[in-house]
């Protein structure tokens, strides 16, 4: 146990302790000059689950001693809750301030499938208050906080999820029908209780909170309502270090309002199949630190929110000041991600030295209409990439909340181009600055989708080297600057599409070969240079398409 405590006592964050530089009220920052994230620290007594009766026979509910002792520990001033060696079945866990809940080797804390050990209480579900089941590990309110060690922590998420079928090859399908549950009309999908089924059939938003809903309303429908696996909401001083956590029923691992958090070394983990099966989703939070971690699941990979559409801006508390850093994505919808709930606002943003392989994308930041808010001063650095089946670097202000690969069978159709009044509903995403950044394959290297009223602005990319079908993709974007990038493309007809693009500046672009070098589309282009680019490797020149001038294009050799 002394090991334990010394490795507890021992954490001490790496980042730069520089002074930060003032500017106005508001803290400056830069990669030479980080955010402070504060650690938590824990005394020396320890408090084993065994001694309060748990049982680790696999069968035998250990709810109530593991939260027996957590108690305890809390009420004595904190200390260490030892998990032992062996499979120990729970339901939902409370974290109390003070307390490092501490899973040894070996050690595998297994969530029950018993839908009835997990309360219906009002909570939080993709940025809004939402009627859900109870979390399966959950602190509300709480300081100096952890969850440590070597253990396996189990959502038991496939008694929870749906499933599509095609996601499945036909044996996995078969299977899955054979176990029980039940199949929507349209057999596509298989829920795993008729309440689950009855909830998606629902109109609307099926588990928001309103006057015209009651218990019994809920109780209907209730196993609908996945938790996410973690939820620790309004704590301070939070450490999650060493542990495994995975197949979670939605979200794995959520800190929601908090402030002070430290994710070292944790592996997130759920099948690629997994329905809402996001990593890591840091919502409303400050000050932030995630690195030396590995994330393979079923949604976004590491993805920063900050509440929904009105109730975010009432909330009006942006994700900032984060760090992550040396860590690995492999399947997840996205490797690095920005919303698409973020109306709260993102601001003070630090990735560097990340490796994305297998991402469906790899850093994507998304949002839609009507989220509004402002996301900010984004650096990233030193990424690598490899078999990302969509765009290597996305920005879209028209998420549809679908899968970012279409499945076999999905139509997609392009949204409808409208220009609508600015208002606080109209999202913003700018300065952001992206540098060294390696692509071994991607079906389209770099997408910016703005809205006709409010264009992406200040994009910097600089030193890319992706290997893609396609090239750039630019609409509605403006100061839009890319310098030294390499492009190795199969399908170069065109390299580089903008449409109504301004101030864009495209510096040494160096290309394998292209039948059309530039398409120029709408009536609103304007100032787009190019500089240091050999228009020799492409058969032509530019195309000028839908009222776009010759005039707004100037290539500099």
């Amino acid at each position: 146990m002394k090991k334990i405590v010394a490795s507890i006592f021992a954490l001490v964050i790496s980042v730069p302790m520089i002074a930060q530089a003032q500017t106005g009220t508001k803290k400056a920052y830069s990669f030479n000059n980080l955010p402070v994230v504060a650690q938590p620290s824990f005394k020396k007594d320890t408090f084993n689950i065994v001694n309060y009766g748990a049982k680790s026979d696999g069968v035998t509910l250990v709810t109530k001693s593991i939260n027996e002792a957590i108690i305890a520990c809390h009420k004595k001033g904190g200390g260490v809750v030892v998990v032992p060696k062996g499979l120990w079945v729970t339901g939902p866990i409370e974290l109390k301030s003070n307390v490092n809940l501490h899973l040894q080797k070996n050690a595998i804390l297994q969530f029950t499938r018993d839908f009835s050990q997990y309360p219906l209480v009002e909570s939080n579900w993709e940025g809004l208050p939402q009627m859900r089941n109870q979390s399966p590990l959950w602190a509300t309110n709480q300081q100096n906080i952890a969850v440590t060690g070597y253990g396996i922590i189990d959502g038991a998420g496939d008694a929870w999820r749906m499933v599509k079928k095609s996601k499945l090859t036909e044996s996995q399908w078969k299977g899955l029908v054979a176990s029980g549950g039940v199949l929507s009309e349209d057999k596509k999908t298989w829920y795993p209780s008729q309440k689950s089924l009855d909830g998606s059939k629902v109109k609307g938003n099926a588990g928001e909170l309103t006057s015209d809903k009651n218990a019994e309303y809920y109780n209907k429908i209730k196993d609908f309502f996945r938790p996410n696996l973690l939820v620790f909401t309004s704590c301070k001083k939070v450490l999650l270090e060493g542990v495994t956590f995975q197949n979670s029923p939605a979200w794995n691992i959520h800190p929601l309002m908090c402030e002070d958090v430290t994710v070292r070394n944790i592996y997130a983990k759920n099948p690629w199949y997994a329905q809402n099966g996001d990593g890591i989703d840091i919502e409303s939070c400050k000050n932030v630190l995630i690195e030396d971690s590995t994330f393979d699941v079923g949604d976004d990979g590491i993805c920063i929110k900050s509440g929904r559409d009105a109730w975010g801006r009432k909330r009006a508390m942006p994700t900032e000041n984060v760090i992550i850093r040396n860590s690995t994505v492999y399947h997840a919808h996205g490797g690095f991600v920005i919303g698409s709930e973020m109306s709260g606002g993102a601001k003070n943003i630090f990735v560097y030295d990340c490796t994305f392989i297998g991402t469906d994308i790899g850093l994507r930041f998304k949002t839609t209409r009507g989220r509004g808010g402002v996301v900010e001063n984004i650096y990233i650095k030193n990424i690598n990439m490899m078999d990302i089946p969509g765009e290597a670097i996305l920005f879209d202000m028209y998420y549809a909340a679908v899968d970012p690969i279409a499945l076999v069978g999905d139509k997609r159709d392009a949204p409808k181009v409208e220009v609508l009044p600015v208002t606080e509903e109209t999202p913003v995403f700018k300065n952001f600055f992206i540098d060294n950044v390696v692509c071994d394959g991607a079906e389209k290297a770099i997408f910016v989708r703005g809205l006709p009223e409010m264009s992406i602005a200040n994009i910097n990319l600089s030193n890319l080297n992706i290997k893609a079908k396609k090239g750039i993709d630019i609409q509605e974007g403006k100061q839009i600057n890319l310098n030294n990038v390499k492009l190795t493309i199969e399908h170069g007809n065109p390299l580089i599409n903008i449409q109504n693009g301004n101030d864009v500046n495209l510096k040494n672009i160096t290309y394998n070969s292209a039948d059309l070098l530039f398409r120029l589309s709408g009536d609103k282009n304007s100032n787009i240079k190019a500089t240091g680019l050999d228009v020799s490797r492409a058969q032509r020149q530019a195309e000028f398409l839908e009222g776009a001038k010759e005039k707004s294009l100037q290539i500099n050799k």
